[in-house]
């Protein structure tokens, strides 16, 4: 027994050395996949990548290659894509742009074939339609400066071509002039912390002397058409050395788009010492003008968020306080004297908690609409703390439906335990929680294959392949559903929610109102929109004008504050219609909030209309519609739900306060 618990002692101190060893080894070692810098050494090369090419007029992406450009001497690779990317049409490929660390070199790449009729008729049309092509270095986009009415204006990648002022002809960008910032890394010195790819991370003591080199801070482009001279070009092999070439300003020297052409492709490079760290290398991609205007919209919903705080003091101070006061004070004699004099919300006490008409449906919305609002709180939260780095791409997509998926089992308890309340006893729980899982994501699943017809029809890259149909349905079936049903159960274990006061058996008579109650509800609409649409404009910009949304932090204060705004308008009409001795609140609690969706689905078309005029033809404006038909459905689920749930707290509260049998 001594020699065995000896043993033990012995293994025991070894396994907490070892653990010491490790514990040390991590602190002094601490770093993610792709956190760091890649650092490279002069003459290394680097080879670019292309993504899909986009256009803010039809909103279609299309493969890099579907146009005649110089292939990579290997095979086509296409990089790795999450979810998200995948979902987007991001289609990441390798190219043949070669770059030598530190080395600025004017190289000819390939001629293309004679173009054919189908060539020329595609360069033309993406032309027409504005498409430009996104190239990639160490991860930066390819960004392009340009002039005007005379601002400096950035962008994103560069155009397929384009037609000059007073010409009907079409010209390709055939020359590109780099300019990559690089900055040196000694790798002595101070340790680096700083958000990288993927998150934040420390490069390691050890890795210190391997990561001496340079840093890619800055990617630039400006791009050329120029007619190059076909004899002295086919007589070059791909990297060959040209001499450096200036940009042409006149149409002579610019490279056609036509028939049995051939088009020659150069590039040239120059490395530009920076001083830009590389922690701060996205700072140029994600400036965003107008702070002042995100500050304007958050004092305007305060201002709202006061008014209305102000109306829901006085009900609760005033009137509801006053009230519950004095009928406490009052002996038996003089309550049952009152009980038949009473007048307003106290009439509809016996009715009140009454089941609503399609109490079932009413449970799903509300069970989707607690899912939709965790997932974005938490995403938006995650957001702002500075977890979804800008180089991560479709890491935002990917973490939401992630979360949309656990978020299941929040989603199943809470439309099964509402259910349990209204109808006292958990039998149809399954139905319940079936649904729950079905509801939302069925909608989205309908929409989104409708528009995925379309986006076959174009041969776009942002059509959602086969194989990743059958991967969000396996998430869908494999996760969310069992997930919600698990949550379903766990709500048929919770105790449900008493009420405070008995149901009559016979419905009271409703009076008759001077104005239909739909007509309250589509205008408290308008105050949580209040507070959401100054920065409903940027993200739109984002989605649709190619523009970095990275003010999280803003976002995350406008969340919350639609939050407040939803409540207490939720609260203020629910009020009312009791005082009215409209005792049926339920759907009016839920959509009192929730139709801010309206009003964003028409912001939406006046967004179409207006802001996105150079977005061209009804499958570019059916594909618009369809998302924004999506995201207005999200945020009704998402903001109904907030005002139904407190709403009936407030209900529960204010009738648990009165004791009339």
């Amino acid at each position: 027994m001594q020699m065995a618990s000896s043993e033990k002692g012995i293994l025991r101190i070894g396994l907490a050395f070892l653990c010491l060893i490790l514990v040390k080894h991590v602190c002094h070692g601490f770093y993610l996949p792709g956190t760091y810098m890649h650092t490279y050494s002069t003459g290394e090369p680097i080879y670019a990548k292309v993504n899909s090419l986009t256009s803010i007029e039809t909103e279609l992406p299309f493969n890099y290659y579907s146009l005649p450009y110089c292939k990579p001497v290997q095979e086509i690779r296409r990089s790795a894509e999450n979810l998200g990317e995948l979902l987007m049409g991001d289609q990441i490929d390798n190219s043949p742009y070669r770059f030598r660390m530190n080395i600025n070199e004017s190289i000819f790449l390939c001629i293309s074939s004679s173009l054919s009729e189908h060539e020329v008729k595609l360069l033309k049309q993406r032309t027409h339609d504005l498409y430009q092509v996104n190239m990639m270095l160490d991860n930066l986009p390819a960004m392009r400066y340009a002039k005007q009415n005379g601002v400096s204006i950035q962008w994103t990648g560069f155009p397929v071509g384009f037609t000059p002022l007073n010409s009907n002809e079409d010209y390709i960008i055939n020359h590109l002039k780099f300019r990559v910032l690089i900055h040196e890394y000694e790798g002595s010195g101070v340790e680096i912390i700083g958000t990288g790819e993927e998150g934040m991370g420390v490069i390691p003591e050890a890795d210190k002397k391997k990561a001496s080199g340079y840093e890619i801070v800055g990617f630039e482009v400006i791009p050329c058409s120029i007619k190059h001279d076909l004899e002295v070009m086919s007589k070059l092999n791909m990297y060959d050395s040209i001499s450096s070439i200036i940009c042409p300003v006149e149409i002579e020297k610019f490279q056609i788009i036509k028939e049995r052409e051939r088009v020659a492709f150069t590039y040239e490079v120059e490395f530009v010492k920076s001083n830009i760290r590389w922690p701060s290398r996205w700072d140029a991609y994600l400036k965003m003008e107008g702070a002042r205007v995100h500050w304007f919209s958050i004092l305007n919903s305060l201002m709202v968020i006061v008014f209305l705080a102000g109306i829901v003091f006085v009900i609760f101070l005033r009137t509801v306080r006053r009230d519950l006061t004095r009928y406490e004070e009052l002996d038996k004699e003089a309550q049952a004297q009152m009980n038949e004099e009473l007048s307003g919300w106290k009439l509809v006490v016996g009715d009140v908690f009454r089941e609503p008409d399609c109490s079932k449906l009413l449970c799903v919305m509300v069970g989707d609409g607690v899912q939709i609002t965790g997932m974005a709180v938490v995403t938006i939260v995650f957001a702002a703390l500075g977890f979804m780095s800008p180089a991560s791409r479709g890491m935002l997509l990917t973490g939401m439906i992630m979360l949309y998926l656990v978020l299941g089992t929040a989603a199943g308890y809470a439309g099964v335990r509402l259910w349990k309340t209204i109808r006292g006893i958990s039998e149809g729980w399954k139905s319940v929680a079936w649904s729950v899982a079905c509801f939302f994501p069925g909608i989205i699943f309908i929409i989104l294959t409708f528009l995925n017809f379309i986006l076959w029809g174009s041969k776009s890259t942002g059509a959602i392949p086969i194989s990743l149909y059958f991967v969000l349905l396996s998430l869908w079936f494999c996760i969310s559903v069992p997930l919600t049903l698990f949550g379903g159960f766990l709500g048929t274990k919770a105790e449900p929610i008493q009420f405070p006061v008995r149901t009559n058996q016979i419905p009271r008579e409703i009076p008759a109102r001077k104005y239909p109650s739909w007509l309250l509800i589509l205008g408290a609409g308008t105050l949580p929109f209040g507070t959401l649409f100054i920065e409903l404009f940027f993200i739109l910009s984002s989605i649709w004008l190619g523009r970095f949304y990275y003010v999280f932090g803003f976002l995350l204060i406008v969340l919350l504050l639609l939050v407040i705004v939803c409540a207490e308008v939720s609260v203020v009409l629910t009020y009312m219609h009791l005082c009215a001795e409209d005792w049926r609140w339920w759907w009016k609690a839920f959509f009192a909030s929730g139709s801010v969706a309206l009003y964003v689905f028409l912001y939406s078309i006046n967004y179409l209309v207006f802001d996105l005029q150079s977005l061209s033809g009804p499958v570019s404006a059916t594909l618009y519609m369809g998302y924004s038909l999506i995201i207005a459905i999200a945020i009704m689920l998402s903001t109904g739900t907030i005002g139904f749930l407190v709403s009936f707290y407030f209900v529960h509260y204010l009738f648990s306060s009165v004791k009339i049998d």
